[in-house]
């Protein structure tokens, strides 16, 4: 029976394919080795950096809830992209969104500074900038939609017609919505990626990626370079993916019902500047997030009205969201992007992104809605009370 839906497809992942013992839950092979048969006759498995079982199962999972051939699992989110990067020969050419994650930003600057390939940072919102990048002839192209941390939504089909028409490989970061709400492959990428640190995890305890592969080809090299270069995850990390995974379709549609109810809550509150979130009608990619995802996701940014210190007094007061970076674990996070998730990148190149000092980014968890909203409200009660004394002693 071929199974086609996500939610059964995560949960059924590695189930009852122990055929020693008939275990419900595949056990983890923490083995670094494996005998060899004979002499030259070697096994499915050697040597745990190439290939494990544990590991095996979890990118298999996660390729077919992508739709993709198949998946290879990595140390961490940014292994995984450096695996991809792989694929390009000397001086080939990558076209990035200008406000990209800011580790993704700090490679692939990096690479370029050192002569390895060329880059351009481009708003992928901006038709015209795009299609003066593509004239350029990349070998890559990769997206990152929502982008990290002002949920920039870009067209995923059309890009990929785009890139298509100049022989360029399209890569989609899908970290921030998981195979749940949104499939990159069906509409038209070569290649996924995935930190599973966050949602496919989802428990804030592991670190790790994931790469899928649309076709058998591009999943052979890129599997290849991982073996390679060392990049791959190790056994008892895969083995908590992928317990992980199997609540993944419950997870992400608990967080994103308290998303919801959170932007309802900060469009209304008189001390939020701006909500970014593509479930409003307001946000410029709101139609096509709708178009290409089946779920808005539960990460969201908003800007305090107020300066630093203001963000500062406002982040003393929470109690229950953590000041903590990553996102897509059960629990509730908040961030400051500039000096947090982005610190890597300049203030200059901040700006560029549109990533300002009173910019707040949310990662929703899955606790009752109304104690995150009451911690909110605490925060900016607090702040307010600050604000009005100040203007009194004036």
């Amino acid at each position: 029976m071929s199974i086609t839906s996500t939610d059964t497809i995560a949960v059924r992942a590695g189930i009852e394919t122990d055929t020693q013992h008939g275990a419900i839950t595949p056990p983890v092979y923490l083995s670094s080795n494996y005998s060899f048969a004979g002499f030259d006759e070697k096994r499915e498995f050697d040597y745990s950096r190439s290939g494990n079982p544990t590991r095996q199962l979890l990118g298999q999972a996660i390729a077919d809830l992508e739709n993709g051939f198949g998946g290879i699992v990595t140390s961490s989110g940014m292994s995984a992209i450096f695996a991809v990067l792989q694929l390009l020969k000397g001086g080939e050419r990558v076209l990035a969104p200008h406000d990209c994650y800011g580790g993704t930003f700090r490679l692939f600057k990096s690479y370029a500074e050192k002569g390895l390939i060329e880059i351009d940072f481009v708003d992928q919102t901006d038709s015209r900038a795009l299609d003066d990048a593509l004239a350029k002839q990349p070998k890559l192209v990769w997206i990152e939609t929502p982008s990290n941390p002002l949920l920039r939504v870009v067209d995923i089909e059309l890009i990929s017609k785009k890139a298509k028409s100049v022989n360029a490989i399209v890569a989609v970061d899908n970290t921030f919505l998981s195979p749940i709400f949104q499939k990159p492959i069906l509409l038209g990428a070569d290649i996924v990626v995935h930190s599973t640190t966050k949602y496919i995890n989802g428990h804030s305890d592991v670190v790790g990626g994931a790469v899928v592969a649309k076709t058998e080809a591009l999943y052979e090299d890129i599997a290849w370079w991982a073996n390679c270069t060392g990049v791959t995850g190790a056994a008892f990390d895969s083995f908590l993916t992928l317990r992980g995974l199997r609540t993944l379709d419950v997870r992400v549609k608990r967080h994103a019902k308290n998303a919801n109810l959170l932007v309802d809550y900060l469009s209304d509150h008189p001390l939020v500047e701006k909500v970014y979130f593509p479930g409003l009608t307001s946000h410029p990619g709101h139609y096509i997030a709708e178009k290409q995802q089946t779920g808005f996701g539960s990460m969201l940014s908003f800007k305090l009205k107020g300066d630093v210190e203001d963000v500062k007094s406002f982040l003393s007061q929470l109690q229950i969201f953590s000041l903590a970076e990553s996102l897509g674990g059960v629990e509730s996070l908040i961030c400051h992007p500039s000096t947090m998730t982005h610190a890597a990148v300049s203030l200059e190149e901040q700006a560029i992104a549109g990533i300002t000092q009173n910019l707040l980014r949310v990662s929703v968890g899955i606790e009752n809605i109304d104690d995150l909203l009451d911690d909110f409200d605490r925060s900016f009660n607090a702040i307010g009370s600050q604000k009005l004394a100040k203007k009194l002693a004036v």
